[in-house]
């Protein structure tokens, strides 16, 4: 497969369990097997759904404005601000909150295909969903 360039918006998938303008960009349903990166806008009061990746390593690089990531598993919550990387551990439950505009880029690795599935955009073999 050669290397391929996306636009968020053109490309992507909306995904709002994260917020009303995150688009999933590169994952299964794009030809990615091992990586995944959402885009995400989350204006000010903004916060996705919180969740866990059961089998999943979630990496996020916040690269405008400011607001926090919660920890809902161990009880923390902790501040981000432009050029912060928030890595979450497989299985912390946690949601990111904006204080003011957010941008950001990032997702679970490797993909969480079971949420893909119950959000259905992945396919799971029997015709439900978008086809990979």
């Amino acid at each position: 497969m050669p290397i391929r360039v996306f636009d968020a918006d053109a490309d992507g998938v909306p995904l709002p369990l994260i917020s009303r303008r995150a688009r999933l960009v590169v994952w299964p349903g794009a030809g990615a097997e091992v990586a995944s990166m959402n885009h995400v806008v989350l204006e000010p009061g903004e916060a996705n759904v919180p969740h866990a990746h059961a089998a999943s390593e979630d990496t996020i690089v916040v690269l405008e404005g400011r607001g926090e990531v919660r920890d809902l598993t161990h009880g923390l919550i902790l501040p981000v601000e432009p050029e912060c990387v928030i890595h979450v551990p497989e299985g912390v439950r946690h949601a990111v909150h904006a204080h003011t505009r957010m941008v950001s880029v990032g997702g679970p690795c490797p993909p969480d295909r079971a949420m893909l599935r119950a959000l259905g955009v992945l396919g799971d073999g029997t015709g439900q969903g978008r086809p990979r």
